[in-house]
């Protein structure tokens, strides 16, 4: 893991949610039964959508007792938020083999959010169930979400091309989560086009140029 990532991961949470006990790293067996729960359900969901996903389907196809997929995931909610997280981590991958060419670190975040955004607009079944997931989330599924904001916060920071982000900057990432997370809502409901989409991220990625005013100061 990157060093960004690694700061990410330690500062980016709130201290309450640290001193929640840690899961026992999943044996090979297990993780590849979650890896292909969690490949169901993205198939599932990309052909239909959020309602799409229903757990029997999503047992039978990933060949596991629908008592294990509940254990593994207790809802649907679960495991669409789970979904994404995946989805993102494999996205990351992709944008690391081509790095986001531009001179600013605001430039290389656009240009990372945009081509994260039109990864999901290949699939727009599945990033509507995803999303709609997020939506729907309750505190029990806050494990799931910090996960997915952790993978994004990752992203943003590669990008960047930080090594030890100060607290400002990690600020301006969150607020740039948030207008991201809104502009995939907004669009997945017609109410934007793309072209707005492009302009909302690139106009709340300035936010990192003005950090960097700050810090140098």
């Amino acid at each position: 893991m990157p060093a960004e990532a690694k700061t990410a991961a330690k500062t980016a949470q709130p201290a309450t949610r640290a001193a929640q006990p840690v899961t026992p790293p999943l044996t090979e067996r297990q993780e590849a039964r979650r890896r292909r729960i969690l490949r169901a359900s993205a198939q599932l969901a990309s052909r239909g959508g959020f309602d799409a996903v229903q757990m029997r389907e999503v047992a039978e196809s990933s060949q596991v007792a629908l008592g294990t997929l509940y254990r593994y995931f207790p809802s649907k909610v679960h495991l669409l938020v789970a979904t994404m997280q995946d989805q993102l981590a494999h996205m990351h991958g992709t944008l690391r083999k081509k790095p986001p060419a531009g001179e600013t670190a605001a430039e290389r975040v656009a240009e990372t959010l945009m081509r994260a955004f039109r990864a999901l607009q290949r699939e727009p079944h599945l990033a509507d169930a995803m999303v709609r997931a997020l939506t729907f989330a309750d505190r029990s599924v806050s494990p799931e979400v910090d996960q997915v904001s952790r993978q994004t916060t990752v992203i943003i920071l590669d990008a960047m091309g930080l090594d030890d982000p100060t607290p400002a900057q990690l600020s301006a990432v969150r607020v740039i989560e948030h207008t991201w997370h809104s502009a995939l809502i907004t669009w997945l409901s017609g109410r934007a086009s793309i072209a707005q989409v492009k302009i909302d991220i690139e106009t709340v990625c300035r936010l990192i140029d003005l950090t960097e005013v700050r810090e140098s100061r």
